[in-house]
C-alpha cells in the first residue's frame, strides 16, 4: 500500500509545466489530424482518440513509469501515484453516484455558458464534432465510437485520473487548502482544444479533486468513466436508429 503521508512537493513552475505541457502537446496533435481525418469521412472527435493514444497515454503515462523507476528502481507506480488508500466497498456506492450526479448537473446547467463563449470568444477555433448528423455514414460512425469506447471510456480517464489527481494534485502542497480549486482550473485549462467548456470543466472537476484527496483515486476513476460512457451510449442509440 502506498503512503500519502510524506510526498515530494512540486515547485509552480513545474506543476505548471506538468498539468499545461501535455494539453498543449495533445492540441497541436489533435489540430494537426482533424483535417486529414475528415478527408476520410471520420468527425474530429476520432483525431482526438488518435491523439489519446498517440500523446496523451504515452507522454502522461510514461512520465509516472519512469518517475516510478527513479523512485523504485523499475517501472512502478508504487509512491508516485497515490491517493489510494483502500475504502469500504459500499462507499464506492453512496460516493460513486453522488458525484456521478453533482459533476452530471454542474455539465449540464453550463451547456448554455460553453454555448455562448465558443460562439462569442471561440468561433475561430474547430469545434470538436461528435459526428452524430446525417453527415457521416454508420460505417463511419461505427469506427469512430469503438475508438471512443476504448480511448475515450477507458484509457483516457484511466491514465488522466492517475496523473492528474493521483500525480500533480498531491504535489500542488504550495497551493495549500486552494489546491484542488487550482489543480481544477488548471485540468480545465489543459483541454486547450475546448476552451469555451473552461468555467464548466474547472466547477466540474472541484469536487472530484476533493473527493480524490478524502476518500480514493479509484472513485473518481469510475466516476470520470461513467460521465464518458454517456457519449458511446448516445451514439450507440444514434447509429441503431440509423439502422432502422
Amino acid at each position: 500500500m502506498d503512503s500519502d503521508s510524506v510526498v515530494e512537493q512540486h515547485s509552480v513552475g513545474r506543476s505548471l509545466l506538468l498539468h499545461l505541457g501535455p494539453g498543449i502537446l495533445i492540441g497541436l496533435c489533435y489540430f494537426a489530424l482533424s483535417p486529414a481525418f475528415r478527408q476520410w469521412g471520420l468527425p474530429s472527435i476520432a483525431a482526438l482518440m488518435s491523439t489519446v493514444a498517440l500523446v496523451l497515454a504515452p507522454f502522461e503515462l510514461g512520465y509516472l513509469l519512469c518517475e516510478g523507476r527513479k523512485r523504485n528502481g523499475r517501472y512502478s507506480l508504487r509512491g508516485v501515484v497515490l491517493y489510494r488508500t483502500p475504502i469500504p466497498i459500499w462507499q464506492y456506492f453512496v460516493w460513486v453516484p453522488g458525484l456521478f450526479v453533482i459533476v452530471g448537473i454542474v455539465f449540464t446547467l453550463m451547456k448554455p455558458v460553453d454555448a455562448t463563449l465558443q460562439q462569442i470568444l471561440f468561433a475561430w477555433l474547430p469545434i470538436l464534432e461528435s459526428g452524430l448528423t446525417s453527415e457521416y455514414s454508420r460505417t463511419a460512425l461505427i469506427w469512430t465510437y469503438a475508438l471512443v469506447a476504448v480511448f475515450g471510456v477507458i484509457v483516457g480517464p484511466v491514465v488522466e485520473e492517475f496523473y492528474f489527481r493521483g500525480f500533480l494534485l498531491p504535489r500542488m502542497g504550495y497551493a495549500g487548502k486552494w489546491a484542488p480549486a487550482l489543480h481544477s482550473l488548471l485540468f480545465a485549462i489543459y483541454h486547450i482544444w475546448t476552451p469555451w467548456q473552461f468555467i464548466t470543466r474547472t466547477f466540474g472537476m472541484i469536487p472530484m479533486a476533493y473527493v480524490a484527496q478524502r476518500r480514493n483515486l479509484y472513485v473518481t476513476t469510475i466516476v470520470h468513466v461513467l460521465v464518458n460512457t454517456l457519449d458511446v451510449i448516445t451514439a450507440g442509440v444514434f447509429i441503431a436508429a440509423m439502422a432502422r
